[in-house]
């Protein structure tokens, strides 16, 4: 164990479950003062009592109940040098039956509130000269999944908006982000749990496995601390390799190998 986060003080949303509460786990473990926040009461509780960290309840729909958040934080904590905009949510649905309610919740959450935070963080990074903010994005931005598509759309959003704001609040602050593929988390436990969908995920990953949501947690620590210092405006796939592989590609391979081309 290290000690990379002593003396900063970060804040997860999302952080009362999966990965974010891996990474609230890693940097309370490796010296951070941390503020869980969480929609579920229980969860931020839960993890902030257990890491000797502070809890929040927050919906990160709601830009002023961020804002808030953000600031009390920032004030308990001594300073804000570190925010994880984590909190997601994800449902599979054909993308001509989403309704609106669907499509302004799966992008409310996963790409405004991202925005929220950041807008909230920003200006106490920018007044103490030094901050970090890492954005949980998704393999889904870079390879759409069927089903998915307010959630690939969100999550691509979010890659944009990382890059911006690593262009407007930089040199002071670094903004990066993770595209996590398929993890071993309460949102992908109906996956996880069933066998022949378990194994078919597998098999499509040169890794040949699922994640852990401590792993993309490692990355995130790695983004955000002095390690990462010349990095900014980008994203890093924690994904077992899964966006490698091509079933087209694969299979005509196959059969150019079997014709005896090469």
């Amino acid at each position: 164990m290290t000690d990379r986060f002593t003396g900063r003080q970060a804040i997860v949303t999302g952080g009362g479950s999966g990965i974010g509460e891996a990474t609230c786990r890693l940097f309370a473990r490796e010296g951070a003062v941390v503020t869980v926040l969480d929609r579920d009461a229980d969860s931020a509780a839960r993890v902030a009592a257990e890491i000797g960290g502070r809890a929040a309840v927050v919906d990160v729909r709601d830009a002023d109940a961020v804002t808030l958040a953000v600031n009390e934080a920032a004030e308990a904590m001594g300073g804000l040098t570190d925010l994880v905009n984590n909190a997601g949510i994800g449902t599979a649905v054909p993308l001509l039956n989403y309704t609106d309610k669907q499509w302004a919740l799966l992008i409310g959450v996963n790409l405004t509130g991202t925005f929220y935070g950041i807008r909230a963080a920003g200006p106490i990074m920018l007044a103490a000269g030094k901050g970090s903010i890492v954005n949980n994005a998704s393999l889904t931005a870079i390879r759409p999944t069927r089903g998915e598509g307010p959630y690939s759309a969100a999550k691509a959003g979010v890659l944009a908006l990382t890059q911006n704001a690593a262009l407007e609040l930089g040199p002071a602050v670094r903004v990066n982000a993770v595209a996590p593929g398929m993890i071993h988390t309460p949102l992908t436990e109906m996956v996880v749990s069933n066998d022949e969908w378990r194994t078919a995920a597998e098999s499509g990953t040169p890794a040949g496995r699922i994640g852990t949501a401590e792993e993309v947690a490692e990355v995130i620590a790695f983004l955000a601390s002095d390690a990462a210092s010349y990095v900014t405006g980008q994203t890093i796939v924690v994904d077992g390799g899964s966006v490698l592989p091509s079933l087209q590609s694969d299979a005509l391979l196959r059969a150019i190998s079997q014709a005896g081309f090469g």
